[in-house]
């Protein structure tokens, strides 16, 4: 014979039970301790002697929901979800597939099957424990800088970065502007307009991109410096290059929430 599983209801069920059968505790009692009726106890009992403890186990246990969805839908849904709203959250990508195609799956019961495919990560499993780097105390002094690649047209254009200034002391979004692909070109064009409309911060806090640090080890001239860089340093602005994301989660958060259901709303904005 096989392991049966129950409950916790049902063990103490037979529990209290087994004490009525061996004139332990009376009929009253265990109605009380079981929050049962003294007719549903006394079938309870009948049931024991007659087929044994195992009956008294929930028919329930171990077969499918009357409510579940079948595999065919959810393998159906995982697969539209990794072709077309992979880098969507699980609340924004049912919002689409009610939208867009007639599918309707509750955020929840999506999140689950986006997690079991990988295509999304609990919030228990994205946390990572690090040294929080204080905020600066003024506003100006550091401005978060990053760029967030996306379908930011979804299928009405191609894929495209969104240049993001985020002040450091108080979280406010200080620009946006799209540009094809993050390059050093693009920077200067976003620095020239940053400059114009709110002046020259004491720092940028950036990545490790290639337009912000000398990846090579063996580059010559420049003085160490990427021609961005070289650029801050005769405005005597100083550039920093977080060692996670962590680090700059300020523009991090900020490029999570314009991806998300503030999307369209970005895209005017920008």
């Amino acid at each position: 014979m096989g392991l049966i599983a129950m409950s916790e209801r049902d063990l103490q069920r037979i529990e209290v039970l087994s004490k009525v059968a061996d004139g332990r505790m009376t009929m009253v009692s265990a109605s009380h301790v079981l929050a049962l009726s003294e007719r549903q106890v006394r079938r309870l009992l009948d049931r024991i002697r007659t087929t044994g403890a195992a009956s008294i186990r929930h028919k329930a246990i171990g077969r499918p929901s009357n409510n579940r969805i079948s595999d065919g839908v959810r393998d159906y849904a995982v697969t539209l979800v990794r072709e077309r709203y992979a880098d969507f959250g699980p609340t924004l990508a049912a919002e689409k597939l009610a939208e867009r195609d007639g599918l309707r799956v509750s955020r929840e019961t999506l999140r689950g099957w986006m997690t079991q495919a990988g295509l999304w990560l609990s919030r228990k499993q994205r946390r990572t424990f690090h040294q929080p780097r204080l905020r600066r105390e003024a506003y100006g002094d550091l401005v978060q800088i990053d760029g967030s690649e996306h379908r930011w047209f979804e299928d009405r254009g191609d894929p495209c970065s969104l240049l993001v200034f985020v002040d450091d002391a108080t979280g406010r979004l200080m620009q946006l502007r799209f540009v094809r692909s993050e390059s050093a070109f693009s920077y200067f064009d976003a620095l020239e307009l940053y400059l114009k409309q709110h002046g020259a911060p004491i720092a940028f806090y950036s990545d490790k991109h290639s337009v912000f640090r000398v990846t090579k080890k063996d580059a010559k001239g420049g003085q160490g410096m990427t021609q961005f860089g070289r650029a801050l340093s005769e405005l005597n602005i100083e550039i920093l290059c977080a060692n996670s994301s962590q680090a700059k989660g300020r523009v991090e958060r900020m490029n999570r929430t314009l991806q998300g259901k503030r999307q369209a709303e970005t895209v005017q904005r920008a």
